[in-house]
């Protein structure tokens, strides 16, 4: 009798349980999400992986957000991987912070963290991929500005870049630009 009424209890207690697991996971798919403000971080409009769609937002400086940045506009960040994401800075390149970041998670988990950081664009030594992160540039044409360095000055590297993207793109560009 005694071990009847331990299951009921049991049972009952796994009901509440997942009662208040699907509560918790309910509120936490719709709770809003914080989004960097213009004056913290640029606005840009690049996928974060070729050909991916991303909707315009306020993108972080990798190398240079806060730990409290990354958790208010990266949506389900963890303390943890504010650690990681310090951890292994200065990221020289998109390739060594998916290459680093992907030790901890997978790689659709990096490509979101994608959309809301870049990491800055050193114009006489950026790789493809890292160059890619400027919206509307494709790889042929980031291998074309690639062929064309060195560049003098950042505005040397921008009067290029304006042939291929437009105008809202270079200004995003010109703020992913690691400047001295």
């Amino acid at each position: 009798m005694l071990r009847f009424e331990f299951r009921s209890v049991l049972l009952a207690l796994f009901v509440v349980s997942m009662i208040c697991f699907s509560a918790c996971t309910k509120n936490n798919q719709t709770a809003p999400v914080n989004s960097a403000t213009p004056a913290q971080s640029p606005v840009a409009t690049s996928p974060a992986t070729p050909g991916a769609a991303n909707s315009p937002r306020a993108k972080l400086n990798v190398n240079t957000a806060s730990g409290a940045e990354l958790m208010s506009t990266i949506p389900d960040f963890s303390n943890r991987m504010v650690h990681e994401f310090e951890e292994y800075r200065p990221y020289r390149s998109i390739q060594v912070f998916r290459r680093e970041i992907g030790k901890y998670v997978a790689p659709a988990v990096v490509a979101e963290y994608e959309k809301y950081i870049f990491v800055p664009i050193d114009i006489n030594q950026a790789d493809v991929p890292t160059l890619m992160q400027i919206s509307g540039l494709d790889q042929s044409e980031a291998e074309s500005l690639i062929a064309g360095r060195p560049y003098a000055s950042p505005e040397a590297f921008l009067t290029k870049l304006s042939d291929r993207v437009s105008a809202t793109e270079l200004e995003t560009a010109r703020k992913y630009l690691n400047q001295p």
